[in-house]
C-alpha cells in the first residue's frame, strides 16, 4: 500500500485514543514513534517525486497556455494585416492546443492534490512525533509509578495474609488453654472431696502425743 492509500489512516490516527486502548502505554509509545518515524521517512522520500511532478505538470500547463495565448496574438494581427485565412490557421492551432490544455490542466490538479495531500500526511507525522516525543518521558513515569504501586499491593495483600495467619494461630492458642482449663476443671472436679474433719483430728493427735512424751519425761526425771 503506497503512502497516498494510507492517506485517511494516517490523518484518521489518534494518539491518545491509541494510548488508552494499550495494555502497556511504555511499550506501545515506543512502537508508535517507531510506525511514526517509518511512515515519515516514506512520507519524505515520496514527497520529492509528487512535487517534482507537480512542477511539471505546473511547467507544460504554463507552457500549454502560453502557446494559446501567442497562437490569439498571431491570429489578431493576422486580422490587423488583412490575412484573414492566417488568422483563421493560428485560431485552429490554438483550439488544438486548448484540447491539449485541459488533459494538462487535470493532471497539473491531480498532481497539485497529491502534493497537498503529502505536506498534509507531513505535517501531521511531524505534529504526533513531536507530542508524543514530549510526552513520552511523562507517561513512562506514570507507566513505573502505577507498577511500583501494583508491586506495593500485591506486598500489602501478602502482609494481610500474613495478618490474618497470625490472628488464626492466636484464636487457635486461645482455644488450646480455653480447653486445658476446662480440662484442669473437671480434673479438680472429679477429685475426691477433701475430708476437713480428718485433717482436724489428725491436729489434736499430734497434740496428745506431745503431752504422753512431756509426762514420760517428768516421770524419767522423777526416777533419778
Amino acid at each position: 500500500m503506497s503512502i497516498l492509500a494510507r492517506f485517511k489512516d494516517i490523518m484518521a490516527s489518534n494518539i491518545n485514543a491509541l494510548l488508552d486502548k494499550a495494555e502497556n502505554p511504555e511499550k506501545m509509545i515506543d512502537q508508535y514513534l517507531r510506525n511514526l518515524n517509518r511512515d515519515l521517512g516514506k512520507v519524505k522520500a515520496e514527497t520529492a517525486s509528487v512535487m517534482a511532478e507537480e512542477q511539471r505538470s505546473k511547467r507544460l500547463l504554463d507552457e500549454c497556455i502560453a502557446d494559446a495565448e501567442k497562437m490569439e496574438r498571431y491570429a489578431i494581427k493576422a486580422l490587423e494585416a488583412g490575412n484573414e485565412d492566417d488568422a483563421r490557421k493560428f485560431l485552429e492551432r490554438k483550439t488544438e492546443i486548448a484540447s491539449k490544455q485541459a488533459g494538462l490542466q487535470s493532471a497539473y490538479d491531480l498532481a497539485a492534490s497529491n502534493a497537498t495531500q503529502m505536506r498534509q500526511m507531513h505535517d501531521k507525522l511531524m505534529n504526533d512525533i513531536k507530542e508524543l516525543e514530549s510526552r513520552r518521558s511523562m507517561l513512562k513515569a506514570k507507566w513505573s509509578v502505577a507498577k511500583t504501586q501494583e508491586r506495593m499491593n500485591k506486598i500489602g495483600a501478602s502482609v494481610t495474609d500474613t495478618n490474618n495467619t497470625a490472628s488464626a494461630f492466636g484464636r487457635m492458642e486461645d482455644k488450646i488453654n480455653r480447653a486445658l482449663d476446662e480440662a484442669n476443671a473437671m480434673a479438680e472436679l472429679n477429685a475426691a472431696p477433701k475430708d476437713d474433719l480428718k485433717d482436724l483430728a489428725a491436729k489434736y493427735d499430734t497434740q496428745v502425743g506431745v503431752e504422753d512424751e512431756l509426762a514420760a519425761l517428768k516421770e524419767k526425771l522423777k526416777n533419778k
